[in-house]
């Protein structure tokens, strides 16, 4: 019996011993296995603008200077990804690190426990690097939860060309625009172009109106729900462009347009006006009409007796990377979301492209696309900001925005009634 014990003994310690060997081998061999992190945006690769391109490089030089990780990329549209990454969100489903406007998107995922602060992967002197308050989009209750690659600003592009062709002024002033509006009209140009089908470029001029109007101090508390929007001051941004539209402002068929679409209008020469953000200049550098040689760019026209200053934006820093709670490795994935973001930013200084939140003085641009110029010259002396509408507010709200825009531009909705309706949603 006490042979039997032994014997016994000796089995379970060499099983046990194997095992052990076995085990220690499968981990040196996952310990030379690549890391895999998986990234969502909405860079696809029919995208030319020159965030899309500068993120694409991004990608290919990673896989040199970050060794032993592999990122699987996956790219959807605009307002698919959207809805894509709240379902994945409410899903538990979301990949290692995903593309996020701050502010209003991003917060209900964070309220609910899914993103990752990254202040202490920040320690390393990443901090150091990028420049003072490009993430406060993304800090709530003091902590960091995602990191932007660059500031946006919506500006008015406008064709000199098709302005001198007609002899008419570009517009600074809301009346010179109504009076371009008529003579480009009266020519057969589409004055200004829009692609409202996808809501958000028609929601920004809307956004514009009420800088002008109400300020970037009254829009953003308002905003925030300290302030009402059922005020005088909305309510005229609200008829500005109800006006606007009803003049002839817009291209027919404006709601049937999607963003693509209704930028092609301007890049082909069809259109003499296109309010839109920044990474919009790339494409006016790299389209093929030439038309880089027409654009002026001009801040957004004012208002008579508005409350707005000249040098108030609509734009920001809100596009940027995060990390889920969901990943299984946290400090890998925030190492690829520091490394992309970064990268990112040195890659628009580099093309010239872009207003970089990465400090990048030590770069020498291989090119200067001169639209960038013009609206780094527009921005200089700028003394406010306010998030397009649609990324400050949260969930429903957002959306239903967008559809009180929608309802301006298809004259289904009063200037008073939109600013009742936004108010009825902030209470």
């Amino acid at each position: 019996m006490q042979i039997m014990k032994k014997s016994l003994a000796l089995l379970l310690f060499s099983v046990l011993a194997v095992s052990t060997i076995v085990a220690s081998g499968q981990n040196e061999s996952t310990s030379d296995e690549p890391t895999t992190v998986s990234v969502w945006t909405l860079f696809t690769e029919t995208m030319d603008d020159a965030n899309a391109v500068a993120f694409r490089k991004a990608l290919e030089s990673a896989k040199t200077d970050l060794p032993g990780i592999v990122i699987e990329h996956d790219a959807t549209e605009n307002e698919a990804y959207k809805t894509k990454i709240k379902t994945a969100m409410a899903a538990d489903d979301a990949p290692d690190v995903f593309f996020a406007w701050g502010a209003g998107f991003v917060k209900p995922f964070i309220d609910a426990g899914k993103v990752v602060a990254l202040d202490k992967y920040l320690t390393d002197g990443t901090a150091d690097r990028i420049k003072g308050g490009a993430n406060t989009n993304f800090i709530f209750g003091g902590d960091t939860y995602g990191l932007t690659f660059s500031q946006w600003v919506a500006s008015l592009y406008c064709n000199k060309e098709l302005f001198d062709a007609y002899n008419v002024k570009i517009p600074d002033t809301y009346d010179e625009l109504l009076t371009a509006v008529k003579v480009l009209n009266e020519n057969g140009v589409i004055p200004i172009t829009v692609g409202e089908k996808d809501k958000w470029p028609g929601m920004f001029w809307q956004n514009a109106f009420a800088i002008k109007t109400a300020g970037a101090d009254m829009s953003n508390s308002a905003l925030a729900g300290n302030d009402s929007f059922n005020t005088p001051d909305f309510t005229e941004s609200a008829k500005l462009l109800s006006d606007l539209v009803a003049a002839g402002g817009f291209v027919e068929g404006a709601l049937g347009l999607d963003y693509n679409e209704g930028g092609a209008l301007f890049l082909e020469g069809q259109a003499a006006m296109y309010y839109m953000g920044n990474w919009f200049a790339g494409d006016i550098a790299s389209h093929e009409s030439g038309i880089i040689d027409h654009v002026v760019v001009k801040r957004f026209p004012t208002i008579a007796d508005g409350k707005g200053d000249l040098n108030q934006f609509l734009g920001g820093s809100i596009d940027g990377l995060c990390v889920s709670e969901m990943s299984k490795n946290k400090e890998t994935a925030a190492t690829v979301a520091k490394y992309l973001m970064e990268q990112v930013s040195r890659n628009l200084a580099v093309a010239g492209e872009g207003l970089p939140t990465w400090k990048t003085d030590d770069i020498v641009s291989e090119k200067t696309n001169p639209i960038i110029s013009q609206i780094k010259d527009l921005i200089a002396d700028s003394t406010g900001y306010v998030l397009a509408w649609d990324t400050f507010l949260s969930g429903a709200d957002a959306d239903d925005h967008k559809n009180y825009v929608a309802e301006l531009f298809g004259q289904t909705i009063t200037p008073a009634e939109f600013a009742t309706k936004m108010q009825e949603m902030n209470e």
